[in-house]
């Protein structure tokens, strides 16, 4: 049975084509992956789809009375709600049925016989609409989903704008699973979660039923809960049956036959053009001529995609700091509640260490905390010699409203406009994304900005929160490789063993001197 078809799609933003008459249908039990490379168009796919963006062209048909759950990564939250009040939330549809219900009531004390016996009716169809979605179990379920994703700990009372960028995302992932949608959209499930609660949305979407289409950079994530890939490249949209492994097997292959096919056609038309040249001014050949001619101009052209850039990141370093990065000694961090227990930790030139633990822990307030950034409730921090520290933030400033030239510029004014466009291709960014503002650009392209300012600041420390987040598979092979040749020291806030395996010397678990209880 047919979810979603989608006919003939075609989307772009001013001169930028995102899609060209893209087609594409979901089935029921379908567990998809939407794949492809950063600012090619997956998650403006997922606004389309859910009626937030109207596009150029094209057809988009839901089945009758399918509930959509959307999980999106730029999603905001309001102050004032608690975690318990967005959690609750995933039942508004219920609470309207329990008011109505009551409503009901209220008007059968002067009701008619025949309005009573509507009204009667009315009533037990609601109660059993109430019983069948267990409506006088809520808080027992929203305490079980919270539990799950480590919430409980955190206090289901706490304000939701007060909590960090897992914790929301967590929050937002805990009411779209309440809710239990007849199909889940979700955009970068696992960015800012922990490994823990990775495995516990593992295990929840290889069980889940209904359908989910699925976008995600974390390929061992991906690969172990989907069983169709959707691949978005240049403007269109390609189906693949298995995983993430399988797909690459079969697009290399078609990849292959298409250049082979290519140059065939090449060979064909040079020989058609060289016939055609020599021979078209003979009157005994002239016919001939005319022939390949014709041949040529019927002819379907093979086009080859033209390759995307592939980012290359270079991280430019300073002089050779002192011996000692940073020590603490009975440091205790947090903002109003202590994080931690008192820490003496040292850290030494040359050394590259991961932290690693659930998030709301500290991690970031660590780092933070090291920077200077914000005081610790007790003990001290003290850096090292000749540092130059590169700091790379967790969230992106929402706030920007330059063009990507601007923002590097305003970094680096001495740099002339070939300079500032150059430092930013080799990031992986086209001229038009060069040209976009950063508001508009994809999360992934929005680090690349990010990093460019890092890669071309010289430095022999840097403090990197979570810089895998949102970055497709190329770009974070690039950083990973950059990183490993940086003769810098590095702290490294990551939640993905596969990126941090191999590159760090030390991995501290930050669950060993959190005061939360996990």
């Amino acid at each position: 049975m047919s979810i979603l078809n989608v006919e003939n799609l075609t989307h772009g933003f001013g001169d930028r084509a995102i899609f060209n008459d893209v087609s594409f249908r979901l089935l029921k039990g379908e567990h998809i992956g939407l794949i492809g490379a950063n600012g090619e168009g997956k998650s403006t796919f997922m606004n389309i789809i859910t009626n937030r963006l109207m596009p150029d062209e094209g057809k988009i048909e839901w089945a009758k009375n399918v509930r959509v759950g959307y999980l999106d990564q730029h999603t905001a939250l309001e102050k004032g709600m608690s975690i318990r009040d967005v959690l609750s939330s995933a039942f508004s549809f219920l609470f309207k049925m329990e008011a109505e219900m009551n409503e009901i009531c209220d008007k059968m004390g002067t009701a008619t016989e025949d309005e009573l016996e509507q009204y009667m009716e009315d009533l037990g169809t609601i109660q059993d609409l109430l019983t069948m979605h267990d409506f006088y179990m809520i808080d027992a379920k929203v305490e079980e989903v919270a539990r799950a994703l480590g919430l409980t700990d955190i206090g289901l009372d706490k304000d939701v704008t007060d909590l960090s960028g897992g914790q929301r995302t967590k929050v937002l992932l805990a009411k779209l699973l309440l809710e239990k949608p007849d199909i889940l959209l979700l955009d970068e499930p696992t960015n800012y979660l922990d490994a823990e609660h990775i495995e516990w949305l593992k295990r929840y979407l290889n069980d889940y039923e209904n359908a989910f289409i699925l976008i995600s950079h974390d390929i061992p994530f991906l690969n172990s809960v989907i069983n169709l890939i959707y691949h978005m490249d240049n403007q269109s949209l390609d189906r693949y049956v298995g995983d993430y492994d399988k797909f690459l097997e079969v697009y290399a292959m078609k990849k292959s036959q298409l250049e082979a096919a290519y140059n065939k056609q090449q060979k064909e038309i040079a020989d058609l053009k060289d016939f055609v040249a020599r021979n078209k001014a003979r009157v005994a050949t002239r016919n001939m001529a005319m022939s390949r001619q014709k041949k040529l101009d019927k002819m379907d052209m093979i086009e080859l995609a033209a390759e995307k850039p592939k980012p290359e990141f270079h991280f430019r370093e300073a002089r050779t700091p002192g011996r000692y990065i940073f020590q603490s000694r009975e440091l205790v961090i947090g903002y109003t509640e202590p994080l931690s227990s008192p820490l003496n930790l040292e850290m030494e030139r040359g050394q590259k260490i991961a932290l690693i633990g659930a998030n709301g822990i500290g991690k970031s307030t660590l780092l933070k905390s090291i920077l200077g950034l914000i005081p610790s409730l007790s003990g001290s921090v003290t850096q090292g010699d000749y540092l130059n520290i590169g700091y790379f933030e967790q969230e992106a400033d929402q706030k920007v409203t330059t063009t990507c030239i601007e923002e590097i510029w305003k970094e680096f004014p001495s740099y002339s406009q070939y300079e500032v466009r150059s430092a930013l291709a080799k990031c992986g960014l086209t001229t038009k994304h060069i040209e976009s503002l950063v508001k508009v650009l994809s999360g992934g392209e929005q680090a690349k900005v990010r990093l460019c300012k890092l890669i071309n600041r010289e430095t022999n420390v840097l403090l990197l929160d979570e810089p895998t987040n949102h970055l497709d598979v190329d770009a974070k092979a690039a950083l990973k490789r950059a990183l490993t040749a940086y003769r810098g020291s590095i702290l490294l806030v990551c939640h993905e063993p596969e990126f941090y395996e191999g590159l760090v010397t030390d991995v501290w678990d930050c669950t060993k001197w959190t005061t939360k209880v996990f």
